[in-house]
């Protein structure tokens, strides 16, 4: 199963949920799959998206799904590192692990070799970490959306991309309908 299978699947579980998804073809996959105002989409920002999305929950209380890929944790461990020494229980990042930086063209990552995200998330601090496999995937985040604690999730997948449209909404429409997301449910 590829990661935009992935995603298709999680559909039920991700819908209304404050989401912040990693560049390129995750956020373009995810934009097709389930285009929704409380959808965060990066652009134009390779390794942020975890900490985005740890900065979203920090600053409010609701869950935050933040959807990364090994490629992009890579070029931030930081965030790792970041995430596991401020225990934030709203907090669910699911890295899917493809082995591969799918968005420039497949190219293998060392999360396909010989490092562990999950070995790395667990010794940055994280206590919920997670790996699975994308037959599990669906549970496994419905359990970590429903928890009471942070998750780290890593979802081991095969390497692919399927042709999906470019995002061509604003940037800044896409954070001013995820602000208004996140403002409807503190009122």
């Amino acid at each position: 199963m590829v990661r935009s299978e992935i995603l298709e699947l999680l559909v039920p579980v991700l819908r209304d949920q404050l989401i912040v998804c990693n560049i390129g073809l995750p956020s373009q996959e995810l934009h097709k799959t389930l285009d929704q105002p409380s959808n965060f989409y990066m652009l134009g920002t390779m390794g942020l998206a975890s900490s985005i999305g740890l900065g979203v929950a920090l600053a409010q209380n609701r869950k935050v799904m933040a959807i990364d890929g090994d490629g992009s944790v890579l070029t931030n461990l930081g965030t790792l590192a970041t995430i596991g020494n401020n225990p934030t229980p709203n907090l669910v990042l699911l890295i899917i692990d493809n082995g591969s930086y799918g968005s420039t063209g497949d190219q293998p990552t060392y999360a396909g070799g010989k490092t562990s995200l999950t070995e790395v998330a667990r010794a940055c601090g994280s206590e919920h970490v997670v790996e699975c496999g994308s037959d599990d995937v669906v549970a496994v985040v419905t359990a970590a959306l429903a928890a009471d604690h942070g998750t780290i999730i890593v979802c081991k997948c095969e390497s692919g991309n399927v042709k999906v449209p470019v995002i061509t909404m604003d940037p800044v429409v896409i954070k001013d309908r995820f602000m208004k997301a996140i403002e409807a449910t503190q009122a």
